[in-house]
């Protein structure tokens, strides 16, 4: 229990009263429910934190930008400009790639940057991924699509951090499920979307979990995807599942520029394949009286 006067409180109004706090909100309920009828993503920014992006790549299109995380000659660790690497691509083996081809087949009008974390063979540091969505927060991107995560407890406090700030500052980050039964980080905090995968065969199909920490079911088990040397291949995961989720918000941000992580998040969940609107006062979990529109 605590004491003293309302006023010296951090987080209370003081002397402010409610019409102080008037906001002028851009609903969710205003959005149509298919999320065919929103935007393709023009304006929006999307920051892929993955092994980079083959550039010139057919699936993928233009990127506004390509960084890596390099040491400096202390070791110290920053995010630099990639610039033309001399074999013409930017992508270490192929992952980061396909997930920029998912993004921008779902929000083909958003502006797409990549920041390669990982190297040869989907190796990487934790220290390495933090210095990469540090840098990607920092810089205000609308969406970071994160189809990685770290096993390392050590990493956990400055990984929840980093994913507050951003919930904070309007960056919405959608992070992958790990496909085995392991603890992992950030796609197990609730400031962040998470997503695993559905084995249905409609490629548009995406779900709601009524049973997290996993939010969202989205495509991802043989699903077709860009790779590197300007090709495709089918591959499996909650890698492929999170991209999908990531350029269904940049479609929702399109419609509408200002909302919110929080709203994002709930606007998928209303228009979800397996979501019906309820009469006021119906649970989670319990069967819809009526379908979303």
């Amino acid at each position: 229990m605590t004491t003293g006067t309302a006023g010296g409180l951090t987080w209370s109004l003081r002397d402010r009263t409610p019409e102080d706090l008037t906001l002028l909100a851009d609903t969710v309920p205003a959005l149509p429910a298919d999320p065919s009828a929103w935007s393709d993503g023009g304006g929006v920014r999307v920051c892929v934190v993955d092994t980079g992006v083959e550039r010139g790549h057919p699936f993928v299109g233009p990127v506004q930008g390509s960084y890596e995380v390099a040491p400096d000659p202390d070791g110290t660790l920053r995010v630099v400009d990639s610039g033309p690497p001399p074999d013409g691509t930017g992508d270490a083996c192929g992952h980061g790639t396909a997930c920029a081809g998912i993004v921008r087949r779902v929000a083909p009008d958003c502006d797409l940057y990549s920041v390669r974390v990982l190297g040869e063979g989907f190796t990487g540091s934790g220290d390495a991924l933090l210095t990469g969505l540090r840098w990607a927060v920092d810089q205000g991107f609308d969406v970071v699509n994160l189809s990685l995560s770290t096993t390392r407890p050590k990493f956990l406090e400055t990984l929840r951090s980093l994913a507050d700030q951003a919930f904070f500052n309007g960056t919405t980050l959608v992070a992958s499920a790990h496909n085995t039964p392991v603890e992992s980080f950030p796609w197990r905090f609730s400031s962040v979307i998470s997503v695993g995968t559905h084995r249905e065969d409609d490629s548009g199909l995406f779900l709601y979990n009524p049973a997290p920490p996993v939010e969202f079911f989205a495509p991802g088990q043989n699903v077709q995807v860009a790779w590197t040397g300007g090709g495709t291949i089918r591959t499996t995961g909650n890698s492929f599942a999170t991209p999908f989720i990531s350029g269904l918000c940049a479609r929702l941000l399109g419609s509408r520029p200002k909302l919110t992580p929080f709203q994002i998040k709930h606007a998928l969940y209303l228009s979800a394949a397996n979501v019906r609107v309820g009469e006021p006062g119906t649970r989670i979990g319990e069967p819809g009286t009526r379908g979303a529109s």
